[in-house]
C-alpha cells in the first residue's frame, strides 16, 4: 500500500517548544541549518527513489526561494506550512487569513502553480480552531492535514476521524482532511508514525503499527518529520525540561530509523495517495502535482545559494 511521506520544513528554533524562549523578532539573529538538512533530506529520498510533501513554512521559502524550486525539482510536492509558525488558535480568523494568504503567495510565486495542502503549525485546529477550514477552503487549498486525533497538551481533537475523509461543513464542504495517523487501543488513539512519536518509540512498534494500519484496516499511513530532527549537533535551546525532551530526544538515531522505514514501506506524497484513494479530482491532482524527474543527487542541490 502506498503511504504518505511528509517533510515539515521549518528550523528548529521555529517550533512551538521554544516559542517562549525564542521570539519571533529574534528569528533572524538565529543560526539557519533548514535549508543545508533539507538537502539533506533530498539526497536521502532520491538515495530510495522516494517522493514526498514538503510543507514548507512561508518565512523559510521568502529567504530560500531557491530551495522550494529544488524540493520541486526533485519531483516532490510543495505544500503550505503556514508563515510564521503561530498556532491557529491563538489568532483570529483575520490574522490567519492574511498569513495563509502570504505563505501560499510565497510559494506560488516561487512555483508558478497552485499549492494544493496545507498543515498548521503545530497540528493546531483543534475544537477551537475549526473556523480555520472554511478559511482554507476559501483560499483554495484541496487537502488539510493538520488534524491529530489524539489528546495531547498543545494540540488534538480525540473524537476526529483517523482516516482520511472529505469533510462536510459551513463554510469547507469538499476540503478532504488527511489526519496524523494512530492506532486504536481501547479507547485511546496512539500517535504511530511521526516526529517526536517516531524518535521516542522503538522502530519495531512503529514498524507494526503501520503494517497494521496498512493490512488490517486497509488504510494510509501519513509519517511526519522535520529538518531538524536528522541534525542532532544543532545548537541548544535553554528551554524547560519537557520543551528539551520532546525536542532532542534521539536526534541521532532519526536517519537510521527514516532508512528503515523506506527499506520497508511503500511512500509517496499527499497528492498521490489522494488521488489513488480517489479523494482529489483528476484536474485538482494534476493541478499541484509535481512531474518525478529523479534527478541526482548534485542537481537536487543546484539551486543553493
Amino acid at each position: 500500500m502506498l503511504n504518505a511521506l511528509t517533510v515539515d520544513v521549518e528550523d528548529y528554533y521555529h517550533v512551538s517548544a521554544f516559542e517562549s524562549v525564542i521570539r519571533f523578532a529574534d528569528w533572524e539573529r538565529c543560526e539557519s541549518r533548514v535549508e543545508h538538512n533539507t538537502y539533506r533530506l533530498l539526497e536521502l529520498l532520491e538515495t530510495h527513489k522516494t517522493r514526498a510533501t514538503f510543507f514548507v513554512l512561508g518565512w523559510v521559502a521568502e529567504r530560500h526561494p531557491q530551495l522550494v524550486r529544488a524540493i520541486s525539482a526533485c519531483g516532490h510536492e510543495v505544500a503550505s506550512h503556514g508563515y510564521a509558525h503561530q498556532r491557529l488558535y491563538t489568532q483570529t480568523p483575520e490574522q490567519f487569513r492574511a498569513e495563509t494568504r502570504r505563505s501560499k503567495g510565497i510559494l506560488e510565486d516561487a512555483l508558478g502553480r497552485p499549492i494544493l495542502g496545507y498543515r498548521a503549525a503545530s497540528y493546531s485546529v483543534t475544537a477551537q480552531s475549526l473556523w480555520a477550514l472554511a478559511i482554507l477552503r476559501e483560499e483554495g487549498f484541496a487537502y488539510d492535514s493538520s488534524i491529530f486525533p489524539i489528546h495531547h497538551d498543545l494540540y488534538g481533537i480525540p473524537s476526529a476521524p483517523r482516516f482520511c475523509h472529505v469533510l462536510q461543513g459551513p463554510g469547507y464542504s469538499g476540503l478532504v482532511e488527511f489526519p496524523l495517523s494512530t492506532l486504536r487501543l481501547g479507547s485511546l488513539n496512539l500517535p504511530i508514525a511521526g516526529g517526536g512519536y517516531f524518535r521516542l518509540f522503538p522502530y519495531a512498534l512503529t514498524r507494526w503499527g503501520i503494517r497494521h494500519l496498512n493490512t488490517h484496516e486497509h488504510q494510509p499511513t501519513v509519517v511526519y518529520l522535520h529538518p531538524w530532527e536528522i541534525d542532532p549537533a544543532q545548537p541548544r535551546i535553554q528551554a524547560g525540561g519537557r520543551a528539551r525532551l520532546r525536542h532532542y530526544l534521539n536526534l541521532r538515531r532519526t536517519v537510521a530509523r527514516l532508512q528503515r522505514l523506506l527499506q520497508d514501506f511503500r511512500f509517496g506524497t499527499m497528492v498521490d495517495v489522494l488521488r489513488e484513494r480517489g479523494l482529489l479530482t483528476t484536474a485538482e491532482a494534476h493541478s499541484g502535482q509535481t512531474h518525478a524527474i529523479t534527478p541526482s543527487p548534485t542537481t537536487a542541490q543546484s539551486g543553493r545559494e
